[in-house]
């Protein structure tokens, strides 16, 4: 059976996806069993289409590349264009609702209006966002629990590296008493390039130019983007009710070449850590820099790589490094998701 997609944004991610159906396309279909197709894809700002048959994803592809106005795409039979974001998830074909659209780590919104219009409407959904999973997870499973649909939500935390569902499929079994890790690439970046010598602000301003950073650094430099994915991990691994407020928070933005100094002489580094520890039947949980000793094998995780540690009663440390951001690493994350509902097992 066909996977019939619908896209809600079109960014960096939707590309992403795109992109790896298309150059994936025989070999996902030969090597899994799994076929899909984007039906539609609705943005604020590029335009929409929706063709029940199926978009022609190398003329998508093109068209994003030359204009980047879905306006431009070929006509044909069938196909619909300037659809809303809501009428588009109710009432187009798709099986399931890929939610990519901005990030919102206030309101999260308007993800969270997609993700209840999509499963109300009896679709699964496949996101990336951290916006409604860190502010509305358990309003939002419970109401796909009860549409009997899917939430797949890899890509929250680490992009496409595996980090939820090791612990969820490889780890099961084990009881995870505590969760850290290194969750945010721009500020590990930073702290990496203070090490080599640079100042915090010659380290940021190198950061924006390769892209790592945005013009408005906040969200990553004063542990907000960490700290929405500790919310998810405690809720989703831990199964604690954990909310923003919740977490202690602080970012990197005082470090001095002072303090990256003291570190090295004393044989450890500067690392922001994102951290949920079991207490009794909750979790405590805190973002904030910590000089870890070099022997942490999150100490050797450098630039703008991510990486995760489980503590587990039965393995011991168990520790995952990998990509946390990028264009064909947070696509596949989707995939990993459609995929995994492909075959029943999200």
């Amino acid at each position: 059976m066909t996977h019939k997609l619908a896209l809600i944004g079109f960014g960096t991610v939707g590309q992403g996806l795109a992109q790896i159906l298309h150059d994936k396309k025989d070999a996902l279909r030969q090597n899994l069993g799994f076929d899909a197709k984007i039906v539609a894809v609705c943005t604020l700002s590029k335009g929409a289409v929706y063709d029940p048959a199926g978009l022609d994803l190398s003329k998508l592809l093109a068209v994003m590349k030359s204009t980047g106005k879905l306006a431009d795409y070929p006509d044909s039979p069938g196909l619909e264009r300037d659809w809303d974001n809501l009428k588009t998830i109710r009432e187009s074909n798709a099986d399931t609702m890929v939610e990519v659209s901005y990030t919102d780590l206030t309101t999260g919104q308007p993800a969270i209006d997609h993700c209840r219009a999509a499963f109300e409407s009896g679709k699964n959904v496949v996101t990336a966002n951290k916006g409604p999973v860190a502010l509305a997870y358990r309003e939002l499973l419970a109401l796909a629990q009860e549409k009997g649909v899917r939430f797949g939500i890899e890509g929250t935390v680490m992009s496409g590296t595996p980090a939820l569902r090791l612990s969820i499929v490889a780890l099961a079994g084990n009881e995870i008493r505590e969760v850290r890790g290194i969750f945010n690439g721009t500020t590990n970046y930073i702290l990496t390039k203070m090490e080599e010598g640079l100042s915090y602000e010659a380290a940021l301003q190198q950061a924006q130019v390769l892209g790592y950073a945005e013009a408005d650094p906040t969200a990553d430099v004063e542990g907000y983007d960490a700290m929405s994915k500790v919310v998810i991990l405690a809720n989703v691994v831990m199964n604690v009710p954990l909310k923003k407020a919740d977490v202690s928070c602080q970012g990197i933005s005082q470090l001095t070449p002072a303090d990256i100094e003291r570190a090295r002489s004393e044989g450890k580094r500067w690392k922001l850590i994102g951290r949920v520890k079991k207490e009794s039947d909750w979790v405590v949980a805190s973002v904030k820099p910590e000089a870890i000793p070099l022997t942490d094998p999150l100490a050797g995780v450098m630039g703008a790589t991510n990486a995760i540690t489980y503590e587990c009663d039965l393995l011991g440390p168990i520790t995952l490094v990998g990509a946390g951001a990028g264009r064909m690493e947070t696509g596949y994350s989707i995939l990993i998701d459609l995929i995994n509902i492909g075959r029943g097992n999200l």
